[in-house]
């Protein structure tokens, strides 16, 4: 098995060495470096130098649009993929299938896409969306059947409860066409996922709560005909990370966001995600309570910043060996893919790059596809002796 590490793109109200909060309905926090281009290129290419696939970048009225994003930092980087969120209710299913496709092809195949049916209907309706959940799902039942068939190069006659096209055939397919990568724990999103998915996203959780959904949206997945050699369905998890050398300066990082956070903070941005529609977001905060206590869920799984951030809220806590420990016991479950992140996302991508990644790949759970670099060194001195883990 070779797993699959993308990184994370800051959009969403910027970067810092603090936790910066919001999202799901909640005002992005502030932060200490701005999410403008020059800045997120060196996040992107420190991802692409690093090992990582991809990486992906968020989408609400909370941040900066993703497709537009992700367009400008193709042109600043040389190989990474951008897993693009979006959402399928404001934009029409021939147009996204288009986009998608001048994406793919005039960015050379580096495109993925996030499909994020939208969990807030307050902030639905910001962009003219006043179906209800359960509406939102069947919509996107509908728009994914339609991209998929136009990706398939048909002419597409549809009329469906949501969503019609009449005559619809793109000019150009994209070449190849971009996975779908689909996430949501209510019972409409697993039926959603099992059709349309090639990659499942969950949140982190503890290994035994994961290892439920797997096998939840495999059944599902089954019950479509889907499985081994007909598509079968690949799962990832999405988190943050805290590694360092050893396990006390990891603790000691995640001590020192806490204390960043004060409890008005906290009372506040809990009490927005409350109000939340999502499955996934309420499964987030029952991992906490919004108790700082008791943050450590599962052995290195930290809930600390679920406490201000809303989506992803857990993070790997510990020293690299620790934290590829963790990554192992994920992989045996059956996830293969990892979109992770870090405060800052800059530095961040350095620790796991240089020290978990070489232990994944001695384990045999990586492969490094990163093209070979000549040293063009003129004295020949290199480091010397092995990172602490």
């Amino acid at each position: 098995m070779s797993l699959t590490f993308h990184w994370f793109l800051p959009t969403n109200g910027g970067d810092g060495r603090h936790v910066v909060g919001g999202g799901h309905g909640v005002a992005a926090g502030g932060s200490g470096r701005p999410a403008d281009v020059a800045y997120l290129t060196q996040v992107a290419r420190a991802a692409e130098d690093n090992g990582f696939a991809a990486a992906l970048t968020p989408t609400g009225a909370w941040c900066e649009d993703a497709w537009l994003s992700t367009a400008m930092l193709s042109q600043t980087t040389d190989r990474l993929k951008f897993l693009v969120a979006f959402r399928p209710g404001v934009v029409s299913p021939f147009l996204a299938a288009q986009m998608a496709g001048t994406f793919q092809n005039m960015s050379g195949g580096r495109l993925l896409l996030n499909v994020v049916t939208g969990g807030e209907s307050h902030e639905q309706r910001m962009y003219g969306d006043f179906l209800d959940k359960d509406a939102r799902y069947q919509r996107c039942d509908e728009f994914l059947e339609i991209v998929r068939r136009l990706w398939a190069g048909e002419t597409v006659d549809f009329t469906g409860e949501h969503l019609s096209v009449a005559a619809a055939e793109l000019g150009q397919i994209p070449d190849p066409i971009p996975e779908i990568y689909f996430g949501g724990s209510s019972p409409a999103a697993g039926t959603v996922a099992a059709k349309h998915a090639d990659v499942y996203l969950t949140w982190g959780e503890p290994p035994a709560a994961v290892a439920e959904k797997i096998a939840w949206i495999r059944s599902l997945a089954a019950a479509e005909g889907r499985g081994p050699g007909n598509r079968p369905i690949r799962f990832g998890i999405r988190m943050h990370t805290i590694t360092r050398d050893t396990a006390e300066e990891a603790w000691a990082e995640a001590g020192r966001l806490l204390a960043g956070i004060s409890p008005e903070t906290i009372e506040k941005v809990q009490a927005g995600l409350r109000l939340s529609e999502s499955e996934g977001q309420r499964r987030m905060l029952d991992l906490h309570g919004g108790r700082t206590d008791e943050l450590e869920i599962y052995p290195n799984v930290w809930a600390g910043v679920g406490l201000v951030r809303g989506g992803a809220g857990t993070a790997l806590v510990g020293s690299h060996e620790q934290v590829a420990d963790r990554i192992a016991e994920y992989a045996a479950l059956g996830i293969e893919e990892f979109v992770l992140s870090a405060y800052p996302h800059l530095e961040g991508a350095y620790w796991f790059g240089e020290g978990v990644l070489p232990i994944l790949a001695e384990r045999g759970l990586w492969k490094d596809e990163r093209p070979r670099r000549r040293n063009r060194a003129v004295v020949p001195f290199a480091a010397v002796g092995r990172p602490v883990r």
